[in-house]
């Protein structure tokens, strides 16, 4: 099924950090790409992400997904958050700058360039928003994304806290790890407050997309998908008691997607190959 694999390539991210993507491309290759990016505290490994990608390649899509370079892993250990001094220095201006350095890449090594399409899932769905003004990416799929980037940072004490110590902390539930978060995020939040405001950037896409959200998602609230919809006029697609990973988690050892994953892997093919422009 799949005549060409790359798996654990390097690309060259924000601040010239080296990160990894997989791209795959199989027999009955459509001429078409999806690109994938993963969300907070995830990796391009994560839970039933490659049964994500065997899907979309049994359609004859290729697929690239990639670890954004301040994620936390390392090239030698693509899977751990082992660098947390790289998470600590993570900010959206970086995701945007990493997914510009990987549809280069795409360009690099693909020519012509096919078709891109991108899935964002959570975090990497604001990304995917905020970048939808790049001509080389066709159309956009959200999955449980989040819809305001300001409302992710603590205020009042919290914030002045924050301010003072200079770092705060952020537990991860799957490992128990007590992730650092460097208030340079915050200060590059208000530095590029208008190139990342997804309420703008939503509010003016012109290019097709498909939002996807759970309604028993605890992580980023479906009201967010709400938000999203009003402000592009595109209808919500709810799947009724998926979480915020649709079923998913880390490991994922089972042999086929999560039935919700299921649902929304089908919702996106069908926003993908219909003739929508």
């Amino acid at each position: 099924m799949k005549k060409n694999n790359i798996k654990n390539a390097k690309y060259i991210g924000a601040d010239s950090r080296v990160s990894l993507l997989d791209l795959t491309i199989p027999e009955s290759y459509s001429g078409k790409l999806i690109l994938f990016v993963h969300g907070f505290m995830g990796f391009k490994d994560w839970g039933a992400w490659q049964l994500t990608e065997e899907y979309f390649l049994n359609l004859g899509f290729a697929f690239c997904k990639y670890n954004i370079s301040h994620n936390g892993c390392s090239t030698t250990q693509p899977t751990d958050f082992v660098d947390l001094n790289a998470f600590s220095e993570n900010n959206y201006t970086k995701e945007k700058t990493d997914l510009n350095h990987v549809l280069n890449w795409l360009g690099e090594q693909l020519k012509p360039l096919p078709e891109i399409y991108v899935i964002g899932h959570s975090r990497g769905g604001g990304v995917v928003l905020l970048s939808n003004q790049d001509t080389r990416i066709k159309k956009i799929a959200t999955w449980a994304a989040i819809s305001d980037i300001g409302k992710r940072f603590p205020t009042g004490e919290e914030m002045e806290k924050w301010k003072t110590d200079s770092l705060r902390y952020q537990k991860n539930g799957r490992t128990n790890q007590e992730m650092p978060l460097h208030f340079s995020q915050y200060e590059d939040f208000l530095k590029h407050q208008h190139e990342l405001n997804i309420k703008s950037f939503v509010q003016s896409i012109t290019k097709p997309l498909l939002l996807i959200h759970g309604n028993a998602d605890t992580s980023v609230s479906i009201s967010e998908g709400e938000e999203l919809s009003l402000w592009s006029g595109v209808s919500l697609h709810i799947i009724e008691g998926a979480n915020h990973t649709f079923g998913g988690s880390h490991p994922w050892k089972e042999n086929s997607l999560p039935s919700d994953l299921q649902k929304v892997c089908k919702l996106t093919a069908e926003f993908f190959l219909s003739s929508l422009k």
